[in-house]
């Protein structure tokens, strides 16, 4: 799917050389409140996109001449890897659909047909393509911006404190930003950054935990000429050089004791003195710190207890990924995309595979769903286009308990609880309106009151 085509109107593309079956289906999919489309052969559905209908769903009868429903799927998943396909079968070659399962089809239907049935695998797959549909629109609207908006999330904890971050990047005020080694704290503070009004500033980040010892003055605080063996000219430092920008100082607690007390004096009176200089400097910068350590470490072993009061003026944490399980669809869907195209294949997750990852802990965070979604598609050397549940095991930390609700005690995660998550979620938002919640989802009225109905049964 091009993201240039978002917001056209999607539709579904039946492919059956039984006319009376196809069209007694697009019917049936034309009350449930569908565009439903109708090929007879191969060439017809293949001339159909060609002219330009936004498909986002395919149903396609698996025996037909000349060109059977296989090839066809493998045809249309070359020019559009997005799109979905279910595969309508009679009993006796259901051996065949679930062949084309693995070979890429989302599902498959039985003739003759259950409404229900249809009702059902029909929906779930046309709300996933709605989210990935509006994860796409996020991507082509924010190209090139690192902002607030690149933070991919729909759980409510991630929107109030991307909010809070919001409210302290007007202000001026020293922010610690508190979270694990891969939850986005450099992206956060950039974020703060751009939305501050310092963003046409320098923004200046620092691994506190890279910089050697002996040098940690020097770099950050500047040296004058003469200071020590090899300082042959004068050097600004990070915070000189940062002059009315942002200064980011990742893993504060590992900046030696001796260093912190300069940088009190910054907070402080906005000086600082460059390693052999006998006068101090005037700076202007704002000081983000992010530490992956406990608050209580922080203030009482790594940290002067007057520079902890200075920095953490404002604190912010970011939840671990396992902590925000209906996020991991989105990320997931996000981080394939930009892969697509940067390997230049097509290739999606399979059903079974996003199970796995919606109840992986995720020790490493989103940092890890990146890496390991990576890895399964450099892997992937036969030319299968989908990622199975087994090419992501080998990928999954051994020593992490790779369920996420055991930790919590609780169940298993689905696309069914995220997609109920989603719609208790949307109802809250609109304070029970039902038609709002509705067209906040991007479904319709009627689809949502059918998901309610299942979710009670």
């Amino acid at each position: 799917m091009n993201p240039a085509d978002v917001t056209q109107p999607c539709s579904i593309l039946v492919v059956d050389d039984d006319a009376e079956m196809a069209s007694t289906l697009q019917e049936f999919l034309q009350k449930e409140g569908y565009i439903a489309e109708v090929a007879h052969s191969a060439a017809e559905a293949i001339a159909l996109l060609e002219r330009g209908p936004h498909v986002s769903l395919a149903l396609v009868d698996l025996i037909m001449s000349p060109t059977d429903g296989l090839t066809l799927m493998e045809q249309l998943h070359r020019r559009d890897s997005d799109l979905a396909v279910i595969v309508m079968t009679g009993y006796g070659t259901i051996e065949t659909a679930v062949d084309a399962i693995k070979r890429g089809a989302e599902d498959y239907l039985t003739k003759p047909f259950d409404p229900q049935a249809v009702r059902k695998k029909v929906a779930r797959l046309m709300e996933v393509f709605a989210l990935r549909d509006r994860v796409a629109q996020l991507e082509a609207n924010l190209e090139g911006r690192l902002g607030f908006e690149n933070f991919i999330h729909v759980s409510p904890g991630m929107r109030r404190i991307l909010e809070r971050a919001r409210a302290a990047a007007a202000s001026d005020a020293p922010i610690l930003v508190l979270g694990e080694t891969g939850t986005g704290k450099e992206m956060l503070a950039r974020a703060i950054h751009l939305a501050s009004p310092r963003a046409r500033r320098p923004f200046a980040p620092v691994n506190c935990g890279a910089l050697p010892h002996d040098l940690v003055e020097s770099e950050l605080f500047g040296y004058r000429r003469g200071a020590f063996t090899g300082a042959l000219a004068d050097a600004p430092g990070i915070f000189a050089s940062a002059g009315g920008g942002t200064v980011f100082l990742d893993e504060i607690g590992e900046m030696p004791k001796d260093v912190q007390v300069k940088l009190l004096r910054i907070l402080q009176a906005g000086e600082l003195r460059p390693v052999g200089s006998p006068t101090p400097v005037q700076v202007d910068v704002r000081v983000i710190t992010a530490s992956n350590r406990p608050l209580a470490d922080l203030r009482g072993e790594r940290l002067r207890e007057d520079l902890y009061f200075r920095i953490a003026t404002v604190v912010i944490e970011l939840p671990p990924l396992r902590a925000r399980q209906e996020d991991i669809l989105a990320l997931a869907q996000h981080f394939m995309r930009q892969l697509v195209r940067r390997y230049g294949r097509p290739i999606k997750l399979s059903r079974p595979a996003l199970d796995l990852l919606l109840n992986y802990s995720f020790p490493g965070n989103v940092r890890e769903l990146e890496n390991i979604l990576e890895g399964a598609t450099a892997l992937c050397l036969d030319g299968s286009q989908t990622i199975t549940e087994k090419d992501l095991k080998p990928l999954l930390s051994e020593s992490s308990d790779t369920s996420a609700q055991a930790v919590a005690g609780e169940q298993p995660l689905s696309m069914e609880r995220v997609e109920q998550f989603a719609i208790r979620h949307a109802l809250a938002l609109c304070q029970g309106n039902r038609t709002k919640a509705a067209a906040l989802l991007g479904i319709s009225r009627d689809t949502l009151y059918r998901k309610l109905r299942q979710s009670k049964d």
